[in-house]
């Protein structure tokens, strides 16, 4: 299978990695930064120079593929996505975006190619575990996806380094956040609706950011009484980034603010990637919990060092598409990251980076501030 992989970054180059390895896949990278290619090529794996904002330009060089990967950031998905129809191949993002996702939803309709957008972490993994286990129950009252991207040895004052895009990041700390309340569709402000929890001894926080429920609000529509995403970091980011964003109003300077980040917080490659979700519910006449948990940390992956997030995000869409290739996943049109299979996601080569994980024990009860 022929892929073309848009995006030569951390996450580029790991997914170029580990789909080289099976040696069932033949990817070409392309972008516009030729360092960036450079670092792939001196790994051989093939470039082409190719401006990612130019949807003439991708779509003539997309012919020949039979489908790429999106490893650009958000505001590329609809470019990209059109690029894919225009040149019959099927397409696959990462965007946590939500008006990103809606324009790729009606770019799908009557495609006679797949495309499926989410399918890194948050959205992604963590909606694939949460609609399992909304399956296990006979009646659905809630259900809480917590996902934290964080430095394993946090040492700032913002307990915080950067582990994977920035522009990613800033977006969902701004945008409305998607929620089900009381049985009830609503939009909730990002950086509200602040938790407190502990996992392993280590305490954290939570608070909304947008984009992590993917379309799970709509699949769950009428079905569950509470459903909500929130981001986890450890205690006191949330409030420090509530007075950059909303006292320094930094939110209506989005290029200022990454700069400032860029400047004054370092990258890390010694990161832990948290998971946690908890669904209530009724089955066989009881009220339970159901619980899935995981902490993927950093290590040599093909070879290659791999950060906690660049192992999950790439292994996500590396499982998909491994799993759309044979056959798991719809042929055509918009896929929702939710008809994934759980076990067939965790029981894929891909997937397995997953499951290796360390479960967490120690889980004490989540409490609202």
């Amino acid at each position: 299978m022929k892929i073309a992989l848009i995006g030569a970054g951390l996450i580029g180059q790991s997914i170029a990695h580990l789909l080289r390895e099976t040696g069932d896949y033949e990817v070409v990278a392309f972008d516009r930064d030729a360092h960036a290619l450079s670092l792939l090529e001196a790994q051989g794996i093939p470039t082409r120079r190719v401006d990612s904002a130019d949807a003439n330009a991708l779509r003539l060089a997309l012919q020949g593929f039979d489908a790429l990967i999106n490893a650009m950031p958000y505001y590329l998905a609809v470019t990209v996505a059109t690029a894919a129809k225009a040149a019959g191949v099927h397409y696959f993002d990462l965007t946590e975006d939500v008006r990103a996702t809606h324009a790729i939803r009606a770019i799908a309709d009557d495609s006679t190619h797949a495309f499926m957008p989410q399918c890194g972490l948050a959205p992604g993994f963590i909606g694939i575990v949460a609609h399992d286990l909304a399956k296990r129950f006979t009646e659905l009252r809630e259900i809480k996806m917590r996902v934290g991207a964080l430095p394993e040895f946090p040492t700032n004052a913002l307990k915080y380094n950067l582990t994977w895009s920035i522009d990613g990041l800033i977006n969902e700390y701004c945008q409305p956040c998607e929620a089900i309340r009381n049985g009830n569709t609503q939009w909730v402000q990002p950086l509200e609706g602040l938790e407190h929890f502990s996992l392993d001894g280590t305490e954290y926080e939570a608070f909304n950011t947008s984009g992590g429920l993917g379309t799970l609000c709509e699949t769950l529509a009428g079905k569950v009484e509470s459903l909500d995403y929130k981001s986890v970091r450890y205690p006191g980011h949330r409030e420090l980034m509530k007075f950059l964003l909303d006292d320094l109003r930094m939110s209506s300077d989005r290029d200022g603010l990454k700069a400032m980040l860029r400047r004054a917080v370092p990258a890390t490659a010694q990161d832990v990637v948290l998971v946690f979700v908890t669904a209530t519910g009724m089955r066989d006449g009881r009220l339970v919990q159901d619980v899935f948990t995981r902490k993927i940390f950093a290590k040599n992956i093909c070879g290659v060092p791999m950060s906690a997030i660049q192992i999950t995000t790439a292994g996500a869409v590396c499982a998909e598409l491994d799993l759309f290739r044979e056959g798991v996943l719809p042929a055509n049109g918009f896929i929702r990251q939710e008809q994934v299979p759980l076990q067939a996601f965790l029981d894929n080569r891909f997937g397995r980076l997953y499951e290796g994980a360390r479960d967490v024990a120690g889980v004490r009860e989540l409490a609202e501030a």
